[in-house]
């Protein structure tokens, strides 16, 4: 199946941080990193308190299931050191599933398609970057939900293709 997973990182060298998570998200078993995007500065979603994020997504084949992949991707949050303190307040790492294949999933652990993922400048854009012909279940084209989300400080960093 094809998924799609946001990284953000607002503390201890956020770059690295996200460089080494899209590292360790290549070696989880049963799936193959397809896309990445480059990363991305942006301001804080929540609190602003807080440094400003680096973000990114990448594209993955998996054998996984989506709570399979969930908890690979949060045991990589983990090895990052990661403690919810506040919410959307900094973090070490966050890994957010944003799509999985064209499937709709609500329960007490995951929510897909990402709830927000359409507001949120900083998913859409890279998203956009290694998918833009992508259709978001229940939203329509990525195309269209760029075209309403404006960028509001969002600035690429690098070209992270892969």
């Amino acid at each position: 199946m094809l998924a799609y997973i946001g990284l953000g990182s607002n503390l201890e060298d956020p770059q690295q941080q996200v460089r080494t998570a899209i590292e360790d998200i290549r070696v989880i078993p049963q799936t193959t990193l397809v896309a990445a995007s480059s990363l991305y500065h942006s301001p804080p979603m929540g609190p602003q308190d807080q440094p400003d994020y680096i973000n990114a997504v990448v594209g993955l084949e998996t054998g996984l299931k989506p709570h399979e992949l969930l908890d690979a991707l949060q045991q990589i949050e983990q090895k990052h050191g990661r403690i919810r303190q506040r919410h959307w307040g900094e973090r070490t790492l966050d890994l957010d599933i944003l799509l999985y294949a064209d499937k709709v999933i609500k329960d007490e652990r995951l929510t897909v398609p990402h709830p927000g993922i359409a507001e949120r400048a900083f998913v859409v854009y890279p998203l956009a970057e290694i998918a833009p012909d992508l259709q978001v279940p229940g939203l329509g084209s990525l195309a269209a939900i760029k075209a309403h989300c404006p960028p509001e400080g969002l600035v690429p960093l690098e070209n992270n293709q892969s």
